[in-house]
């Protein structure tokens, strides 16, 4: 706007040119006026975040108190969590162990029918895991095979 008032007319120019120059001191002082403004309000901010972090610290003792108990029921369900897993793992182990022998049993069982069974030459038979009774064929096969069942 300065550069456009210079280049008109020499009686309109003065006038353009006082008017100019009196925006431009309003102008200033409203940017004064701004800052000084937003410094008081930002000292109020501050005395405010200053007054409540006061009440903050007696608020914070009672969640700090609350905080740290619940933290050591964490601990304490934790503790808890890996003692049962321990267990688990100590009872599956000892599950697996019944279970193999268990099957070793079984195929004792299994073997000593089917020795019995051909010394006595029984010619019928109750199998002891279906039941049911087998007669001189199965004998036969068992003979040949030496006593032994496939698996």
């Amino acid at each position: 706007m300065d550069l456009e008032a210079r280049s008109l007319q020499p009686n309109v120019k003065a006038v353009l040119l006082a008017k100019l120059r009196e925006y431009k001191s309003d102008l200033n002082n409203l940017k004064s006026e701004h800052k000084r403004l937003a410094s008081a309000n930002s000292n109020q901010a501050v005395r405010d975040d200053l007054l409540e972090s006061g009440m903050a610290d007696a608020m914070s003792s009672n969640q700090r108190g609350r905080l740290m108990m619940s933290t050591e029921r964490l601990n304490e369900s934790s503790d808890r969590i890996k003692e049962s897993r321990r267990t688990m793992l100590e009872t599956e182990e000892l599950g697996v162990s019944i279970l193999q022998d268990l099957h070793q049993q079984r195929q004792s069982l299994l073997h000593a029918n089917d020795t019995v069974f051909l010394l006595l030459k029984v010619p019928y038979r109750l199998h002891l895991l279906t039941g049911k009774f087998e007669g001189k064929d199965e004998r036969k096969r068992l003979m040949r095979k030496g006593g032994r069942k496939n698996k």
